[in-house]
């Protein structure tokens, strides 16, 4: 228990021989104080488990970061239940209070994430998107998991991330950063790339690649001067995995089709 209790410890000693009963083996770890120094309570900055989960943290991140509070194995930390088991002992709990630390569980979150079956990620991310997801929906989430869960922290981030794999970007975008670059000249340059890559048929991640640097040859327009306006038609984003993975995933049809769909004045 906390070691604020520590100075009961001797009281309840004496009250268990009173009744002569057994007293326990009585441990004390130390308090988990907040951000800011203070102890953590009900009033200040606690939060139940379940709100945790809906913050999009998983268990065995929840499990690894609470285990480390207060204790240690060496430099370790990434650190599963069942090593858990085998290496928790009471010598290696310290004895300062240990202080929350947001940045760290996310941190370990993320790294579980990585960790994750696509499969499993795939059946925590689809209550967190928009519903019903047709069959189209989930297969395009299904193959852009595994770069999207290197890019974030939590399965909200992820479920924000992934939402251009459900449904096309809405003009004028929410993100700030991306309709930027959609400009007067910028959505020109997107009409005459969607009409040549009308007439490219491989819609593979390298054969795109490779039309996308001819292009920016023959234009005489740098890559990333294509690169940045495609990527705020396709995704609604100004970050994105690579758009040449994006565009492979989502197929010719679907990417003609957003690109076509930005206002053209």
């Amino acid at each position: 228990r906390g070691d604020e209790h520590l100075n009961n410890a001797f009281r309840q000693y004496h009250l268990f021989q009173a009744f002569g009963w057994q007293p326990p083996h009585f441990a004390h770890i130390p308090l988990i104080h907040g951000s800011d120094g203070a102890k953590l309570s009900k009033r200040h900055g606690a939060l139940g488990v379940d709100a945790y989960r809906d913050m999009g943290y998983l268990p065995e991140a929840v499990c690894n970061y609470l285990l480390r509070l207060g204790w240690s194995h060496g430099n370790d930390e990434i650190i599963n239940r069942q090593q858990a088991i085998e290496w928790f002992g009471l010598n290696a709990v310290g004895k300062s209070a240990a202080r929350f630390d947001k940045a760290k569980l996310d941190y370990l979150n993320s790294m579980y994430l990585r960790d994750y079956e696509n499969d499993k990620i795939l059946d925590l991310l689809v209550p967190k998107l928009p519903s019903p997801l047709d069959d189209g929906a989930q297969q395009r989430l299904k193959q852009g998991i595994t770069s999207l869960k290197q890019r974030v922290n939590t399965l909200n981030d992820l479920a924000e991330n992934a939402l251009f794999y459900v449904s096309p970007p809405q003009f004028p975008l929410q993100n700030p950063k991306a309709q930027k670059h959609l400009t007067g000249d910028s959505r020109k340059l997107l009409e005459k790339l969607g009409n040549s890559l009308a007439q490219h048929d491989n819609f593979s991640a390298a054969s795109l690649e490779e039309k996308f640097r001819n292009l920016s040859q023959s234009w005489d327009v740098g890559l990333g001067k294509i690169m940045q306006p495609l990527r705020s038609a396709i995704t609604g984003s100004h970050a994105a995995p690579s758009l040449f993975e994006v565009m492979e995933i989502l197929g010719k049809t679907e990417t003609l089709k957003r690109i076509n769909a930005v206002p053209k004045f």
